[in-house]
């Protein structure tokens, strides 16, 4: 049986007690680390151009944020305490940490967003705020001290670079060692405060906003829609305010607008592709050396394949999605895709040739790669 998370909590209970309802903390939760990403790898990765990265301090009672790429001699002016250094989807770049964020799969991947990891010696902080979705706050090394209320109605202190809440009055407290983990739900204030130095994997999952989902809903629209049609008004009359805007202009207007609809499908289709579009800094490295057709077959026998780190892919009862294209294939490889999406790779094994064309074309696209052979 797989290990979770969640301690001795199913995730059956876990969803049904704490999901987006009250906090829970969670000791040893997870200490299976391959390799610990810690300041020195993680100050790598704040250096690259290709990476999200923020460095937050706090000097003289005022907050300072900084974005990255980060230079080598930037970093080490940092004094001995009060700062932290966060880089955004840390899952991305390497596979363990991939793996970790896909263990919580008992909600779907249209949820699940990305595992930062920040970095704070003593005294490292972002100060008192609250998230607008859920979050796993696991501490890997070092203590760290989480306060936590439900108050969140003070608002934000204003001209700050980052959202700090103006009072903080906190409800609960613990210290956070090595493999504890601590689960919050949206707008849920927590407080963080390193002890010692060490890091926080902060496991986000997307919670976009209504206006978000209908302005992006309404362009994806634009391209798919092909109404026919065009105004008319054979029964016109003179008019002697030729400026206003009349009640039959109007009417007819709204009229052709009525012809705007969708259905269950449209939606899903608008869903596969939105929510496997790789965000605006993500892109696809081709592998330089590819492989041909009968060598990359060769290879699918011995290895398996799997998903790049950065791919996204979904489907829905008979169509697939990934990065934000609808993937075509043949319908005797729907099964073996969909295990693909669910799992995130193949295992090794002699596929169907109509599967393997289709693997052949998103591994030239980089959207998916040779599993490494154990």
């Amino acid at each position: 049986m797989r290990k979770t998370l969640l301690g001795a909590i199913s995730p059956e209970e876990f969803l049904r007690e704490y999901w987006q309802k009250k906090p829970l903390l969670i000791r040893q939760a997870w200490t299976d680390f391959p390799e610990i990403i810690d300041y020195a790898r993680l100050a790598q990765l704040a250096e690259r151009d290709d990476v999200q990265s923020r460095l937050i301090e706090y000097k003289n009672e005022q907050w300072r944020l900084e974005s990255g790429p980060f230079t080598p001699s930037r970093l080490k002016r940092l004094g001995e305490t009060d700062w932290t250094i966060l880089v955004q989807s840390v899952n991305h770049l390497i596979p363990h940490i991939s793996e970790l964020l896909y263990r919580f799969n008992f909600l779907p991947y249209t949820r699940l967003d990305d595992l930062m990891i920040s970095y704070a010696p003593p005294g490292g902080t972002v100060g008192p705020h609250y998230d607008s979705y859920d979050v796993f706050l696991l501490q890997v090394g070092g203590k760290k001290r989480w306060q936590i209320s439900s108050d969140d109605a003070s608002g934000f202190i204003e001209d700050a670079p980052i959202r700090v809440l103006k009072d903080f009055n906190p409800e609960q407290e613990w210290i956070l060692e090595h493999g504890d983990m601590l689960y919050l739900p949206p707008q849920y204030a927590h407080y963080g405060v390193a002890l010692e130095p060490g890091m926080t994997y902060s496991i986000g999952f997307r919670a976009p906003k209504t206006q978000e989902i209908a302005v992006k809903f309404l362009e994806y629209l634009q391209d798919e829609i092909c109404l026919d049609g065009m105004y008319a008004d054979p029964d016109a009359t003179v008019t002697t305010v030729p400026a206003r805007i009349d009640a039959q202009f109007t009417d007819r207007i709204s009229q052709m607008l009525q012809n705007i609809q969708w259905d269950d499908e449209r939606v899903k289709d608008f869903i596969g592709r939105y929510f496997t579009e790789p965000p605006p800094h993500v892109f696809f490295d081709q592998t330089e050396d590819l492989l041909d057709f009968d060598d990359f077959a060769a290879a699918v026998a011995t290895s398996g394949v799997m998903l790049d780190l950065k791919s996204q892919m979904l489907y829905s009862d008979d169509a697939l999605f990934i990065n934000g294209e609808v993937l075509e294939c043949h319908a005797d490889a729907l099964g073996a895709l969909q295990e693909l999406a669910n799992n995130r790779q193949l295992g090794a094994g002699i596929y169907t040739e109509e599967l393997l064309e289709t693997l052949f074309t998103y591994y030239e696209y980089g959207y998916i790669t040779l599993k490494p052979i154990q």
